[in-house]
């Protein structure tokens, strides 16, 4: 919750608006709601449905939205299974705001 707030002050700052979910269900809502999103940062774990789940929904919906995944404990294999689920990119906290999530970490 706290690397969302501080990436959320960062995106602000650099006059990006941001909205925040609270679960898989609230953001494949707001995806649908607002169609000038342009850019999703998925947990992948989230509550009610998890990131990837969500990411699956979101796809369907909005085939051509980059959705990057994020996650905090990178286990082996979570990088394929977000790839799967339809992510087009993938890191791991904490992040660092010098590094491009969409230029160095596309999943192969």
């Amino acid at each position: 919750m706290v690397s969302s707030m501080v990436l959320a002050m960062f995106l602000t700052s650099e006059n990006i608006t941001t909205l925040s979910a609270v679960n898989g269900v609230d953001a494949v809502k707001m995806v649908q709601q607002y169609p000038e999103i342009n850019l999703v940062l998925k947990y992948l774990n989230m509550p009610i449905m998890n990131g990837l789940e969500a990411t699956k929904l979101i796809k369907q919906y909005r085939p051509d939205l980059p959705v990057i995944a994020q996650s905090a404990f990178a286990a082996k294999g979570d990088k394929q299974k977000a790839k799967v689920a339809g992510c087009d990119s993938f890191i791991t906290k904490p992040i660092n705001k010098n590094r491009t999530p969409q230029s160095d970490n596309r999943i192969p």
